[in-house]
């Protein structure tokens, strides 16, 4: 058989295989209709593995491809359903509570950020909130300690840099308190080599900074062959250095950091990458979702079978979603079990995808809306 003779007969049974889908989710709306009706709940686990077993039995040697087909075929009868059942549930009670907007422009806030006055932590939450009152905090924990307590309205933290990836700590804490991000700020990050003024860059043995400068300048230590310490933030290190007065001492820091505490700059835009930049994150207890906002963060557990995942993201393939990340946490004292991470373009006031998010929120183990902003 010629391939234009395979390629016909293919385009002939999928005809066919359509027509009988679209009967099959025709008989998804009739069931949704039943269970209204009914008050059943549209997710049976049960009901899901017997169909799927089935499959994987009828489809012979492609019975493990038949299985992952229906997989897909129950997320969009789920789906599909949740049309038809639209109730009420906390999600939607949070999207249709919280706030439109805030003026990052008022001189009443209150905001948490890392470090000393020149981190860029602080340097971040000036350009987001340009006329707050600043809380520096010596570690991520306090940032959002500041935020629980009440101390502060919001907290500043960095997620993700271009080179050194994501902030493992700022997203393990995200999953802890589970507070709304509620902004976002990209900030081009210039690292800078500083010391004492009497020191000549010749005298240089150890380097402070935090892990992330460590980590983005780690070519320029390699190369000049520099012990490192680690630091709570940039600008601590490059208070240490002020104070401490040893000349073979070096923090990596801003220049405003530099500044701050009377440090020279010996070398400048030491990072391995030139268009080196950190992604910060603005947190509230108070959900804030403008009209116009157009990136959705949220965090969820699988139930424990192969495929889980697949299925998920096929949901999200369907309503058109671009995922921009997916991040795998480990759930504390829950060996080998994670907590998913995502962050997709779009906007919760669009019917369509509340419904789709409501409706995961009601079918996954644990379902966290962390914000769209």
């Amino acid at each position: 058989m010629e391939l234009n003779d395979i390629r016909l007969e293919i385009d002939s049974l999928d005809r066919q295989i359509i027509e009988l889908f679209k009967k099959r989710m025709d008989c998804s709306l009739k069931v949704a209709k039943s269970k209204r009706e009914s008050g059943t709940p549209i997710l049976n686990l049960k009901r899901e593995a017997v169909v799927l077993d089935r499959a994987e039995e009828l489809g012979g040697e492609y019975g493990k491809y038949a299985r992952l087909l229906y997989g897909s075929i129950m997320e969009l009868s789920r789906d599909l359903q949740h049309t038809i059942i639209n109730g009420n549930n906390d999600l939607k009670e949070v999207i249709l509570n919280s706030d439109s907007e805030f003026d990052t422009q008022s001189d009443k806030w209150n905001v948490a950020c890392l470090g000393g006055s020149g981190s860029n932590s602080h340097l971040a939450a000036m350009g987001f909130f340009p006329n707050a009152n600043y809380s520096l905090e010596k570690n991520f924990d306090k940032v959002f300690e500041a935020v629980a307590s009440d101390k502060c309205s919001f907290g500043v933290l960095p997620v993700e840099n271009s080179s050194a990836g994501s902030v493992s700590r700022v997203y393990d804490l995200i999953l802890k308190y589970r507070y709304y991000i509620v902004g976002e700020i990209d900030l081009p990050i210039e690292h800078c080599l500083c010391a004492i003024p009497q020191t000549d860059i010749s005298n240089i043995e150890n380097i402070l900074s935090h892990e992330q400068g460590l980590a983005q300048c780690s070519v320029f230590i390699s190369e000049n062959g520099y012990t490192t310490k680690k630091c709570g933030s940039t600008s601590l290190a490059a208070k240490t250095v002020a104070e401490e007065k040893r000349i073979n001492w070096a923090a990596i820091c801003t220049k405003a950091a530099a500044d701050e505490y009377g440090l020279k700059v010996l070398d400048k835009n030491i990072q391995n990458n030139d268009n080196n930049c950190t992604r910060f994150i603005v947190i509230s207890k108070k959900a804030i979702i403008s009209d116009k906002a157009d990136k959705i963060s949220l965090c969820f557990t699988l139930s424990n079978h192969p495929g889980s995942l697949y299925n998920v993201l096929c949901r999200f393939a369907t309503h058109g979603f671009d995922l921009t990340k997916i991040e795998s946490r480990p759930i504390p004292n829950v060996p080998f079990e994670y907590l998913f991470y995502l962050d997709f373009i779009g906007n919760v006031h669009n019917e369509d995808n509340c419904r789709m998010l409501c409706a995961l929120s009601e079918e996954l183990p644990e379902f966290s809306f962390l914000g769209n902003y």
